[in-house]
């Protein structure tokens, strides 16, 4: 599932131009790659080491598999905090805004720091074996316990110094960025939902002077040409803007779902391994290994998770799959492609009482 998914992810990037133009796929193909990698280079050894109860491929590769492991799956958790902050820029900041902190230098620089920050965390210090400072004679007791040489067991313990600095990195500072982005966006979009009602009382009053422009910007989207504008020459009736403000409450509130699905996932996989992962030196090591393997797998079925809530949940990634899975049937290219640009010639059907509205 996690290859699968992953890849499509991927493939309906290279194939469909109009998800290039959007700097946030860039986070998510990114993010898709990070976890195919962890499907492909950390999942198999895992599983084998799981079924057959011991380790078969040295204690060099051990250390390579172990480090593999801390880097893609930190880099997945950073990719996940990007695509926060990329939306909180996108929705709760003005457009101008958003273009100038999101530059394509400024992505690159973010998509890099990705992929080399978990670098300092895993390669750099267990192929050096600081993490294991302190807790020599811990591990070779753990090695003797399971019956095995340096050969047949993969055994890796963590100093209380190694289990702070790493599950800060990979976990608490992301989570907290994670909060304070998608808090920030849910307060955005209930006062976009409360303005719609200010609107929508004051319907009846007259309008004087120039014509009226009012902006309302979706939460679900995280690209500011995607927002909603809405033009008036008239005041409307209660009854001509009801629609609207109910059509708006739908919307933020599927936003706020989508946001608490997000960050519940994203929880709910890998609080209870990092927790774990900061407890256990603090209590000599006693947490058992069916536990410790419990976590981590509940830890990867993250990157299996990911695809579906970052790209099959977007509208422009599910129309890609469709014409991928459907060998190019253009039916589903063509559905949904009037874009912003096109509102006054393909999208002029979506006109009520003269409010245009620029849907995606």
């Amino acid at each position: 599932m996690t290859v699968c998914g992953n890849l499509l992810v991927m493939v309906a990037l290279c194939k469909d131009r109009h998800l290039r133009k959007k700097k946030t796929n860039y986070f998510i193909v990114s993010l898709a790659f990070a976890d195919l990698l962890v499907a492909l280079l950390v999942m198999p050894f895992a599983a084998i080491e799981l079924i057959t109860g011991e380790w078969r491929y040295g204690e060099i590769f051990c250390l390579v598999r172990t480090s593999l492991d801390v880097l893609l799956t930190t880099a997945s958790i950073l990719h996940l905090c990007c695509i926060a902050l990329d939306r909180y820029y996108a929705i709760c900041c003005q457009p101008l805004v958003y273009r100038h902190k999101m530059t394509p230098v400024r992505v690159a620089v973010m998509l890099s720091g990705c992929w080399f920050i978990p670098i300092f965390i895993s390669f750099l210090p267990i192929m050096q074996s600081w993490n294991a400072i302190g807790i020599e004679d811990i591990i070779e007791e753990r090695k003797g316990l399971a019956g095995a040489s340096n050969d047949t067991s993969c055994v890796f313990l963590v100093n209380r110094p190694y289990a702070l600095i790493c599950s800060a990195v990979a976990f608490y500072v992301p989570l907290a960025l994670m909060v304070l982005a998608y808090q920030r966006i849910y307060v955005t979009a209930m006062t976009h939902v409360r303005q719609i009602e200010t609107l929508q009382r004051a319907g009846s009053a007259p309008v004087s002077g120039p014509t009226p422009m009012i902006t309302v910007r979706s939460s679900t989207s995280s690209d500011p040409t995607d927002h909603y504008r809405l033009r008036t020459t008239r005041a409307l009736s209660p009854s001509e803007q009801a629609p609207i403000a109910n059509s708006r409450m739908r919307i933020e509130t599927k936003a706020a779902k989508t946001l608490a699905v997000i960050m519940g996932c994203f929880c709910l996989c890998w609080a209870p391994f990092f927790i774990t992962n900061i407890v256990d030196p603090f209590i000599h090591y006693s947490v058992p290994w069916q536990l410790w393997t419990a976590w981590l797998w509940l830890g990867y079925i993250n990157s299996g998770l990911n695809p579906f809530l970052y790209a099959f949940l977007n509208r422009a990634f599910r129309r890609a799959f469709l014409v991928i899975l459907c060998c190019g049937d253009e039916r589903y290219a063509r559905q949904g492609s009037c874009s912003y640009g096109q509102v006054h010639r393909a999208c002029s059907a979506a006109s009520v009482n003269g409010t245009s509205m620029a849907l995606r």
